[in-house]
C-alpha cells in the first residue's frame, strides 16, 4: 500500500493531501531513511512522522484498504 493511503486510513493524517504535503517537505521516515508518497509500507515498517516539535514513531501491524474509525488504531503500535 502506498504510503500516503496508509496515513489516512489508519488515522495517523487525517486527509491524504496532507500526508503527500508531509512526505514532499521531508516530514515522513520508513525505517529511518525519507519517504515519498508513494513509497510502499508493508507489515514491520517503522514509521516515522513529524508533527512540529515533536515526532510520532509507529510500528506498522496490519495493512487494510479500508477500516472504520475504531480499528483504525490496530494498525499500528506506538513506540
Amino acid at each position: 500500500m502506498r504510503l500516503d493511503k496508509f496515513l489516512k486510513v489508519s488515522r495517523l493524517i487525517k486527509r491524504r493531501t496532507v500526508a503527500n504535503e508531509a512526505c514532499d517537505a521531508g516530514r515522513v521516515m520508513i525505517n529511518d531513511k525519507p519517504a515519498k508518497a508513494s513509497a510502499n509500507v508493508k507489515v514491520g515498517d517503522i514509521i516515522e512522522v513529524g508533527f512540529g516539535g515533536k515526532a510520532v514513531r509507529v510500528e506498522v501491524l496490519d495493512v487494510q484498504e479500508t477500516t472504520r474509525k475504531e480499528e483504525a488504531k490496530e494498525l499500528f503500535r506506538y513506540l
